[in-house]
């Protein structure tokens, strides 16, 4: 009899390619972590989300059941073996939660083709072979082996399915496990799963110093078709008269310093930083 399957969402990357948390951003009319959740969650008999330790308090993520990463390496493999020994009898289904193609059929063939004779069970990538491991299972009796690996100084999932006893299967769809890490491919995703999500959009906008004089205000919600602060801002300057260049200026976006190029999603809220000598 296989073992009991639970499920992992992985939710603890830093994001930094991309500008800002990736699990927050909505494809599918809800975050990716709570679209991968949906996916995962009637799947398997018990689901948990993969945090850092500095994520346990996030507002999204504490939504659900936690396995926060041991001091063992980094990334992905931390998330995969904390899990493995909280609960090392059992399989885990594992997702990344940036996977805004994946759909039910795609896991459902994953779970078909399971192989509990094998520590692993993988998709091949549709674009160079290699197996995927952020949408794989991982047999209770992967737990000893990954910990080694781990313990080894290694941390790469992708190179622990090519050196173990693992299956791997083609994808029913080429797309389906396509991830998304940097503002660029977030807005060529976004054009292609929900054109209708492109429309000018709800955002707010303080200001300080210089800016708040050229403004008249210390703050205004408008509506925009901004993809980013740095279209934002032009916006913004071509309006108010603004001054200063953004090469001046430092960028909030809801309470943290941010990128000019991250994506901005509906209600988001921005402030341009002038430096202190503005104003």
């Amino acid at each position: 009899m296989s073992a009991a399957l639970h499920g992992l969402v992985l939710a603890g990357g830093r994001s930094t390619r991309m500008g800002r948390d990736k699990a927050t951003l909505a494809y599918h009319g809800s975050s990716q972590l709570e679209t991968a959740w949906a996916l995962l969650a009637p799947r398997v008999t018990s689901c948990f989300v993969s945090v850092r330790p500095d994520q346990v308090g996030d507002p999204l993520r504490a939504r659900h059941p936690q396995i926060v990463d041991g001091p063992e390496g980094a990334g992905p493999a931390a998330g995969i073996v904390a899990a493995q020994r909280a609960h090392p009898q059992a399989a885990w289904l594992v997702l990344a939660c940036d996977l805004p193609f994946l759909d039910a059929g795609t896991l459902d063939a994953l779970l078909v083709a399971r192989d509990p004779a094998k520590l692993a069970t993988a998709f091949r990538s549709a674009h160079d072979g290699l197996p995927e491991p952020l949408c794989a299972v991982y047999e209770p009796a992967a737990g000893p082996h990954f910990a080694r690996y781990i313990a080894e100084g290694r941390s790469c999932p992708r190179k622990f399915l090519l050196t173990h006893d693992v299956r791997i299967i083609d994808l029913p769809r080429a797309d389906a496990l396509d991830n998304v890490n940097s503002a660029d491919e977030y807005w060529t995703t976004m054009q292609s799963i929900a054109p209708q999500a492109l429309v000018p959009r709800p955002l707010e906008v303080r200001y300080f110093a210089l800016l708040r004089e050229q403004a008249g205000a210390s703050r205004e919600t408008l509506t925009s078709a901004a993809r980013n602060p740095r279209e934002l801002y032009a916006e913004l300057r071509a309006r108010h008269g603004f001054t200063l260049p953004t090469e001046m200026l430092k960028v909030a976006v809801n309470g943290e310093f941010g990128d000019w190029e991250q994506p901005l999603v509906a209600g988001d809220s921005v402030v341009f930083i002038p430096p202190v000598a503005g104003g």
